[in-house]
C-alpha cells in the first residue's frame, strides 16, 4: 500500500486501486497521474473568462483541462469532466505536443497556458512537465484551482507558474466538509502562492450556506491580512449537477456582499450578474 502525499486525502492504495481524485493510481509501486496528458477540453479563452481581472486583461490564453477532481462540490458545473473517470472521451496531448498547439496560437493572441476546466492540480506531472517546457518557450502559464495541494508539491511547481486562481470556496471548515475539502490546505496555498506568483480568489455565492455578512467580512478580512491587493471574484450561484432545485443566488446578494468585502480588499468584482 502507497499513500498519494499530493492532496489533503493523503489516499492509501492498495496496487492497482485509484484515489478518491479518480486520476492518481497505484501502479507498479509508484503513485502515477492515469489522466496525464489525457485532454478532454480544449479551447482558446479571454482571460477574463478564468477569471482574472489584473493579469493580463485583453488577452487570450490556451485553455485546457482534463479529467476528475479531489472535492465532490454538489454545484459543480463541469461535472461531466471532473466527475469522470479514465472512461471519459479524451485525446492524449503530450507535453510537447500541447507546446506546440499553443505557439501555433499565438499569431491568434495566446500567451500561454491554462490548466482549468477539470481540477489541474490532481495531474501534478503533467502540469510540471508543461509548465517547464512553457518556460522555455517564453509562454505565460496559468492555473484555475481548489487550491487542494499539500505545500511542498506546491513549492516545487510554482518556480513555473505565472498566475493561479485560486477557489475560496467559505470561510467556514462546515462549507468545506459538504465539499469534502480541507479549509486550512487551500488558505495555505493561497498564502504560500501570493507571495511567489499572480493571485486572484473566486467565491461562490451560494444562498444559505456561505451568503451572509459575517462570513464575507471573515473571508475578505482574512484576504486582506495576506495582502489586500488579492482581487477576489464574487460570483452567483446557478442550479448546477446535484443542485438542481437550488434557486440562482439574487444579484443584490452579490452586491451586498461585494460591499462588504471592498471594505478590506482593494479589488473586488462580481460575475455572472
Amino acid at each position: 500500500m502507497l499513500n498519494c502525499d499530493l492532496c489533503p486525502h493523503r489516499c492509501a492504495l492498495e496496487e492497482g486501486e485509484t484515489g478518491f481524485c479518480r486520476a492518481r493510481t497505484n501502479k507498479d509501486g509508484k503513485i502515477v497521474a492515469n489522466n496525464y496528458g489525457r485532454v478532454t477540453s480544449l479551447a482558446l479563452d479571454p482571460i477574463e473568462k478564468k477569471p482574472f481581472a489584473r493579469f493580463h486583461p485583453g488577452e487570450q490564453i490556451l485553455s485546457v483541462g482534463s479529467y476528475g477532481c479531489n472535492l465532490r462540490c454538489p454545484f459543480c458545473q463541469n461535472h461531466d469532466i471532473s466527475m469522470a473517470d479514465e472512461t471519459v472521451d479524451a485525446a492524449y496531448f503530450s507535453p510537447e505536443f500541447l507546446i506546440k498547439t499553443a505557439l501555433s496560437a499565438v499569431d491568434d493572441g495566446n500567451i500561454g497556458l491554462a490548466f482549468t476546466y477539470n481540477e489541474p492540480l490532481i495531474s501534478f506531472e503533467y502540469v510540471r512537465d508543461c509548465a517547464r517546457l512553457a518556460k522555455k518557450h517564453d509562454l505565460l502559464v496559468a492555473l484555475v484551482t481548489n487550491g487542494m495541494i499539500l505545500e511542498d508539491p506546491l513549492l516545487s511547481l510554482l518556480p513555473y507558474i505565472d498566475a493561479m486562481n485560486i477557489d475560496l470556496k467559505g470561510a467556514t471548515q462546515s462549507f468545506y466538509d459538504i465539499v469534502k475539502g480541507d479549509l486550512e490546505t487551500v488558505k495555505t496555498t493561497i498564502a504560500v502562492a501570493a507571495f511567489r506568483c499572480h493571485v486572484e480568489i473566486t467565491t461562490l455565492i451560494i444562498p444559505g450556506l456561505n451568503d451572509t455578512e459575517e462570513e464575507m467580512e471573515a473571508l475578505s478580512g482574512w484576504l486582506a491580512s495576506i495582502d489586500p491587493a488579492i482581487p477576489l471574484h464574487i460570483t452567483r450561484f446557478f442550479p448546477r449537477h446535484q443542485m438542481k432545485d437550488k434557486p440562482p443566488t439574487p444579484k443584490e446578494t452579490v452586491e451586498r456582499l461585494r460591499d462588504v468585502a471592498a471594505k478590506k480588499l482593494r479589488y473586488v468584482y462580481t460575475g455572472n450578474c
